[in-house]
């Protein structure tokens, strides 16, 4: 039986374990390697918001580097079903063998995937909501120039304009060309941003927009806004209008979903799949279980619910271990208390554009700065230590944010 079992090599996953092996160490915990354990079927943290660029094997950080020196029990295995009356994960290895895993407190932190549609000829779609899927898609740039010239083979219809569709179309327009310029044909590059809505990146507020809009001008993106796709082949987009788009490449990011493993937890969930917590990230009505990450529908202050991103992630991790471990500990818990929202979106070649505060307000600074400010977030900030344990523990502490660099003003 372990103390706390994390479920979810995710950000939120691996700060729950950090963090409840931080708080047992304090007190003086022994057996640490046995007290907490993390149960996922990867050996590795994908650093999931970079998925968007080119080369995405490299993006991947080896969780027994991380966490293996405080002493955390990897369990490789997917977890196929939680019995919270009797505290018994059931879980699959890759071999196909069985396992129970007994806990006395468990942290969900299983994640988020995205909401495949269906139509005609989906199995074409590509995504870039994990490692294997962004590999798949980058297998498939590569191969770009091997395949017979006609229309649409440098074409990329991007579907959904959010976050993640605003960022893998900007980026999509230099990888395009990269490839296509072995044959000379870069003026063949092509990329379409499909849009159920009437403007793009509706949730990014409406100060970015002309900024996020200038940059998709100066990158040549195109939009085709107020539909959405209805089926696909090989070689051509179909959409809801009628139309048709001739491309070899369509990537979907529409919609996001927490993971089908909040369903085997008897309590409230949100209109995303998201355990129901309290500011406390315990899930009510269980005892027990804390939820973190993309899994937890967490009070954000001010009447609003976290977003399902790394920003929050990795600080509901923090938050959900700690109390995982004060509750065993008979130390009182503390509430999740996230720092001011802000958002940062690459824009490719055409620069980045960030914004501060539930409101979006655009941060304004210095040529240059968004683009710094992302290069920071992604190479550094969401990056965890490896082969460091003491740094580690220092920022498993729920009251630590972040390291600080250039690009982050104090």
């Amino acid at each position: 039986m372990f103390d706390v079992l994390v479920l979810g090599g995710g950000f939120a996953g691996l700060w729950s374990a950090a963090a409840a092996t931080r708080l047992l160490r304090a007190q003086g915990g022994t057996a640490a390697g046995h007290r907490v354990a993390l149960l996922t079927p990867l050996p590795d943290l994908t650093l999931r918001p970079r998925l968007y660029e080119a080369d995405p094997a490299r993006l991947r950080v080896p969780l027994d580097r991380v966490l293996g020196p405080v002493g955390v029990r990897l369990i490789a295995a997917t977890a196929t079903a939680v019995d919270t009356r009797r505290r018994r994960v059931t879980a699959v290895a890759a071999d196909g063998s069985r396992t129970e895993v007994a806990y006395r407190r468990l942290v969900l932190a299983t994640g988020s995937a995205v909401v495949r549609p269906r139509f005609p000829g989906v199995a074409q779609l590509h995504d870039i909501d994990s490692l294997d899927a962004a590999v798949r898609l980058e297998n498939h740039l590569r191969a770009l120039p091997g395949t017979p010239a006609g229309p649409g083979r440098y074409t990329a219809v991007v579907v959904g304009a959010g976050f993640t569709g605003l960022e893998i179309a900007a980026e999509l327009v230099g990888r395009l060309r990269t490839r296509a310029a072995t044959h000379g044909a870069e003026n063949e590059v092509r990329v379409v941003l499909v849009e159920r809505a009437e403007a793009v990146g509706e949730g990014l507020g409406a100060a970015a927009r002309p900024v996020i809009t200038a940059a998709l001008d100066t990158l040549g993106v195109e939009r085709r806004l107020g539909v959405t796709v209805s089926g696909l082949d090989e070689r051509t987009v179909r959409l809801s209008d009628g139309s048709r788009l001739p491309a070899r490449t369509a990537v979907w990011t529409a919609g996001m979903r927490a993971s089908a493993l909040t369903a085997q937890i008897p309590a409230p969930r949100d209109e995303l799949g998201r355990l129901v917590v309290d500011a406390r990230l315990r899930v009510r009505g269980v005892d027990a279980v804390h939820a973190a990450g993309d899994t937890a529908a967490a009070p954000a202050g001010g009447g609003r619910t976290v977003l399902q991103s790394c920003q929050h992630a990795m600080p509901l991790g923090k938050v959900a271990g700690h109390n995982a471990a004060a509750a065993l500990l008979g130390l009182p818990p503390v509430d999740f208390a996230p720092g001011p929202y802000r958002t940062c979106l690459d824009l490719g070649e055409a620069g980045a554009v960030a914004t501060a505060g539930w409101e979006r307000t655009l941060r304004q600074g210095s040529e240059g700065f968004a683009k710094e400010l992302k290069r920071a977030i992604n190479e550094t900030w969401i990056v965890p230590p490896v082969d460091d344990p003491a740094e580690l523990l220092r920022q498993a502490d729920h009251r630590v944010t972040h390291r600080r660099t250039a690009a982050s003003p104090a």
